[in-house]
């Protein structure tokens, strides 16, 4: 079974063409889901978690996002601290999902950072989801209510985009002028032939 990574910057689409891909029957494993639910879910990454930030950021049972972003806005290091503990917990879990399945021609596993930590080593293929900077600042001020100060500190700390896809092996261009639907059909039919 093939199995292809998806990656992006923030704002740039992934999440609408991984629904397409979902829509053509294909399974998607969509990393910052998975770490969302290993953050609160996994006891020995809570106990980590803890471990770093305090008791006090769990709130009932649920990570309190908003303090853990406040914190490591201002502490860039405890960022990476987290990191270090988050994506090893999750690539361990997308691999578990992986061998579960079974009987699809290809997977999907969408994830921003694929190249930073390094699982894109794990995937046959990578694809790239390309919208320019400033179509991605005004789409996720828009979507997430964050500040364009914000959202610049964040594209920051990801790789530069036009690295990422050079590194792709395909690029689907969602940039609000070229349709993304026939690209994403176009590269079904050459995934579901590639296995």
């Amino acid at each position: 079974m093939l199995k292809a990574g998806i990656t992006g910057g923030i704002g740039s689409g992934k999440s609408v063409v991984c629904q397409v891909f979902t829509a053509l029957g294909i399974p998607v494993f969509n990393a910052d889901d998975a770490a969302k639910y290993l953050m609160e879910n996994d006891p020995v990454l809570v106990q980590k978690i803890k471990a770093l930030f305090g008791d006090t950021v769990y709130i009932e049972g649920r990570l309190d996002r908003t303090q853990v972003s406040a914190v490591v806005y201002q502490h860039p290091q405890l960022l990476q601290q987290l990191n270090a503990l988050v994506h090893p917990a999750t690539i361990a879990y997308s691999r578990q999902w992986l061998d579960a399945q079974t009987s699809v021609p290809y997977i999907i596993k969408e994830a921003a950072i694929f190249f930073e930590s390094g699982s894109s080593a794990d995937m046959d293929v990578m694809i790239g989801v390309y919208a320019p900077k400033e179509l991605r600042l005004k789409r996720t001020v828009a979507r997430n209510g964050f500040s364009e100060e914000k959202v610049l500190d964040i594209m920051a700390q990801q790789m530069d985009e036009d690295e990422k896809m050079k590194r792709c092996n395909y690029v689907i261009v969602n940039d609000d002028k070229i349709a993304v639907l026939p690209q994403v059909l176009q590269l079904h039919e050459i995934l579901q032939k590639s296995r």
